[in-house]
Parts: structure tokens; C-alpha cells; sequence
């Protein structure tokens, strides 16, 4: 029978970061324990739940009571807050995306070199970008993206050379406008066990993000979907770390799922002349990049690249 206790308020505030879990519940691996905290806003009022760890498991006893939202008559859009951590990658922003034919793609590529400091690793067609998504057995973060769902979340492992020793584990998650996406890198022998669907091997991490990718994985069933590969031109206003991208040649295949293959047979899910700007911003946008997204003459787009290349699974269309 598990034990529940009162905890203080500074001890919990010590485990962790900034999150959600199905927006309500807090899922933190420390050490030997596993800890499920729990916040009720309206009492504020902590209990934690613990056990100790059995690494061979791959399911969370009680788990399921614990995200049952009736059980914790918690509202959808609370955020419970606690602390960050050092080793995960975390960028809150907003994001504008826009669909450019070749002309306009070799404009603003031009102009862009004279205003904006270069990301290093641009190159003169940009770096690659192979990403592997991951949804549930009936594609729910795909149609919640399709529905226009305001609270949503993508998690995809990614890497930027297929010989690269290790990958980022990243989940985005929206809110309306804004945008929070945290990644944790993990290393190669892990990633493929992700591919292959242990999720295990994120509890040997210490960081809490790694234990809440794995609880959600776990328990919704997450599967891998599709990967999408793209070149990318990245540009930076280090005034405000704007950041303003050029996608081009990207392709997807939902026959295979490892990401550091050399043999991937790819195709196109966009037309080879089309090109997609996105400007990545927190807070505002700076006088002249604004005046460049006016000057755009393709049409703002809210479809994501996962959508694009699930044509076959989902039979989308764009």
C-alpha cells in the first residue's frame, strides 16, 4: 500500500522544472524514487506519492488514477511551476510560417545574408534536418493538430547528421500563440532504443524531463510515425535572438524509422519549388524583420511538416 504524505512545499520546489503532463499532473524521477507530485491551486495544498524504483518496469504503478483528471479536479489549463533544469534545452516563443515560391526564396535568402548574422552551420544550401515523430496508436496529436486543438504537443527525436553519436529528444508544446519546446540530448545507443519503442533507457537520465517524455510515451502508447528530412538556412537577430528560417527539399518516409540510416527512400511531401519561411520570435518582432514578413507575397500557413508527411498513414493532402 502506498504510503501518502504531506511534503513541503521546498522540497518539491528542489525536483524539477517547468511543465505539464496532460496539463495537470507533474511525473519526476529522482535518484532511486519515482515521484508523482501533485498541485490542487485551488486548496495549494502538495502531496507526493512514491515508490521505490524498479528500473526493469516499464509501466508507472497507479499512474493512471494519478492523470485521471476527475480524480484530480484539476482545470485543463493549469500549469503547475517548479524548477528548471541545467541540462534541458528550454525556448519559449512564437512562430510565423509562410509558404514562398523559388523567387521569393532567393530574395529573402539575399537579403537576409546582409542584415542577419548566419547560424554557423548554414553552409551555401543550409544543414540538414532529420526528424522522427512520434503520435499515439490513433494519431491523436496529428488530428488535434488538424481540429485546431489550442493545448497540443509534437514529440519527435531529431538529429542533423546521420552519423551523428547522438540525437535530441524534444517535445513542443503549444498554447495559442505561444510555443514551449524543450529537448535533452541522449546518445545514440538510446535513441535507437527509442526507434524501437523501449523507452526504458530515458530512466537512466537524471534530468525530470527525460522521465516525463517517458511517462507520456509509456502511457499513451507513443509509436514512431514518419520522418521528415529538410535543409534549413537559419538566420539570428542577436538583438533579441530572432530567428528567421528557410526550409527547402523536404521530404518524409513512413516505411522506416531510423534516423541514422544512410539508405532512406524518401519522397517529396511538398513541391520542389516551394520553400517555407518561419520567423521564430519572443515578445516582438524587430521594425525590419516586420517589414519583411509584409513584403512576403506567399501566404501565411499554419500546417506543420509531421502533417505533411503523413499523407499515406492519414491520407493527408495540402
Amino acid at each position: 500500500m502506498m504510503e501518502e504524505k504531506k511534503a513541503n512545499p521546498r522540497q518539491i520546489n528542489e525536483y524539477t522544472h517547468f511543465y505539464r503532463i496532460d496539463h495537470s499532473l507533474i511525473l519526476n524521477y529522482c535518484g532511486e524514487k519515482k515521484i508523482f507530485v501533485k498541485k490542487y491551486s485551488e486548496k495549494k495544498t502538495f502531496r507526493r506519492h512514491s515508490e521505490t524504483n524498479d528500473k526493469s518496469s516499464s509501466t508507472f504503478p497507479e499512474l493512471e488514477k494519478l492523470t485521471n483528471r476527475k480524480h484530480l479536479n484539476i482545470p485543463q489549463n493549469k500549469i503547475i511551476q517548479i524548477n528548471n533544469s541545467r541540462n534541458v534545452n528550454e525556448v519559449m516563443r512564437q512562430e510565423r510560417k509562410f509558404l514562398l515560391n523559388m523567387n521569393d526564396f532567393y530574395k529573402h535568402s539575399d537579403y537576409l545574408e546582409k542584415i542577419l548574422s548566419q547560424d554557423s552551420h548554414n553552409g551555401s544550401t543550409g544543414y540538414l534536418i532529420r526528424s522522427l515523430y512520434f503520435d499515439t496508436l490513433d494519431d491523436r496529436d496529428f488530428h488535434e493538430k488538424e481540429n485546431g486543438i489550442e493545448i497540443r504537443r509534437k514529440i519527435r527525436l531529431r538529429n542533423y547528421d546521420p552519423n551523428s553519436e547522438f540525437a535530441m529528444l524534444e517535445i513542443k508544446q503549444k498554447q495559442g500563440s505561444n510555443q514551449l519546446k524543450r529537448s535533452l540530448k541522449v546518445n545514440r545507443e538510446d535513441a535507437i532504443e527509442l526507434i524501437n519503442g523501449d523507452y526504458r533507457s530515458l530512466l537512466r537520465y537524471a534530468e525530470p524531463f527525460a522521465a516525463e517524455c517517458y511517462g507520456i510515451m509509456s502511457m499513451h502508447c507513443y509509436r514512431p510515425k514518419t520522418i521528415v528530412q529538410y535543409n534549413r538556412k537559419a538566420f539570428i537577430a542577436k538583438e533579441n535572438k530572432i530567428r528567421v528560417t528557410l526550409d527547402s527539399n523536404i521530404t518524409a518516409t513512413e516505411s522506416c524509422y531510423d534516423i541514422f540510416s544512410n539508405e532512406l527512400v524518401l519522397n517529396p511531401v511538398l513541391d520542389q519549388f516551394n520553400f517555407v519561411l518561419e520567423v521564430k520570435y519572443n515578445g516582438f518582432l524587430l521594425s525590419y524583420i516586420r517589414e519583411l514578413i509584409n513584403e512576403t507575397n506567399g501566404s501565411e500557413i499554419s500546417v506543420s511538416k509531421y502533417c505533411l508527411a503523413r499523407s499515406i498513414g492519414c491520407n493527408y493532402n495540402f
